[in-house]
């Protein structure tokens, strides 16, 4: 026999109307929405991305068809492209550094924005091989450039830089080494750092919302400008346009690989601590998941189709050297070897793993000395540099 509770709960709905099922809705309902910057059912968005335009899919036949695709994939992804004009360079300064100069260069990067960059050229007879320097990002605003290239004397930024090579470089600037050992190097400021600052780290989120709405995006239009350094730099009398490299630490690390996988100028590549798969690398507490730095790295709508190693993967079989760091709390070690495999069952795909080099230091986030020199010399392998 039914309790008298039960008794009244059947009358009431009944006099309602109403039938009661087992299977009746629960009144239970999502609260809270987000944890650790990340929607509770972030697992299920994961879940339902398979990248279907990754090489490793099994879904393309013809490595060549699945490059095409993937880099229109990117390419879709990263918005209207700036207006391309002539580059127009002026070379404002110049500054003799004994068996190199480094130079002041003016010059009309797109139809927006007309820039001063950074370069280094050896002395004696050309053309040399060249390397695109791409900056990192690293929470300071005040310099770009001249995290890579030492800038000139005169410069109001010149401490700043130093104090920034000590901190992050092991008091190198990678660009003026490599100038002695003959390359000519050139280094531009991303939007919101250096001579294009403005909007700082607070502003980042702003800026990209209004690149949005303009119908840009600043992960894409950091890509689209890369892609124009990369083009400027190969057109240089100085440069053998056979031998221009990319290299980058952090953020440029990503640059570097991006610019590898989408620019024809661009033979040869280096990453520093930079590499991961997304879903690895979107965890709680994970940098990634932050905002700030990850808007410069994310594409609108990309992840439905590629993963990280992907993207990178429309780069071969160009030669790529990845080094990442034990230490690097922002890269977890489980993350970068998931990473590492993948890229490797690409080029091991195209008979050409070889030519992919990867590597852990047990280091923090940093690229030091050491490590600078083993790229280093890993260029002169790629690219030929006599000297």
């Amino acid at each position: 026999m039914r309790s008298f509770p039960a008794l009244c709960s059947a009358a009431l709905a009944l006099a309602a109307g109403c039938v009661l099922r087992a299977d009746t809705p629960s009144t239970a309902f999502q609260s809270p929405g987000v944890t650790s910057n990340l929607p509770v059912f972030r697992e299920a968005l994961a879940a339902r991305q398979t990248y279907p335009f990754s090489w490793n899919s099994g879904s393309f036949p013809d490595f060549g068809a699945w490059k095409n695709a993937a880099r229109q994939k990117l390419v879709d992804a990263l918005l209207a492209p700036p207006p391309a004009v002539d580059f127009a360079p002026v070379v404002r300064a110049e500054e003799d550094r004994g068996s190199y100069v480094a130079r002041e260069i003016v010059l009309q990067l797109t139809g927006d924005s007309r820039v001063l960059a950074l370069m280094t050229v050896p002395k004696g007879k050309g053309p040399f091989p060249a390397v695109l320097l791409l900056h990192d990002h690293g929470a300071r605003f005040d310099i770009g450039k001249e995290k890579t290239i030492e800038p000139l004397r005169s410069s109001d930024k010149l401490a700043a830089a130093r104090e920034w090579a000590a901190k992050g470089y092991g008091g190198r600037f990678v660009g003026d080494e490599l100038a002695k050992r003959g390359y000519v190097c050139l280094s531009v400021d991303a939007l919101n750092w250096g001579d294009r600052g403005g909007g700082g780290y607070d502003g980042q989120q702003a800026i990209s919302s209004n690149l949005l709405n303009l119908g840009s995006s600043f992960a894409g239009l950091i890509a689209w400008e890369d892609l124009r350094a990369a083009e400027f730099l190969a057109t240089r009398p100085e440069v053998d346009p056979r031998r221009v490299g990319s290299l980058g630490w952090s953020m440029g690390g990503f640059r570097s690989c991006q610019v590898a996988a989408l620019s024809e100028h661009i033979s040869a590549a280096v990453s520093i601590c930079w590499m991961g798969t997304l879903k690895g690398l979107l965890q709680p507490g994970g940098n990634l998941t932050r905002g700030g730095s990850s808007y410069t790295m994310t594409h609108p709508g990309l992840s439905r189709y590629l993963d990280y190693p992907d993207m990178v993967s429309i780069a071969c079989p160009k030669p790529l050297l990845v080094l990442a760091g034990r230490q690097d709390k922002l890269f977890p070690v489980p993350v970068v070897e998931e990473a590492f495999r993948q890229l490797h069952a690409v080029w091991s795909s195209q008979q050409a793993d070889d030519r992919l080099t990867t590597r852990f230091w047990d280091v923090p986030h940093s690229f030091g000395i050491e490590m600078q020199d083993e790229a280093f010399t890993w260029l002169d392998h790629q690219l030929g540099a006599r000297r």
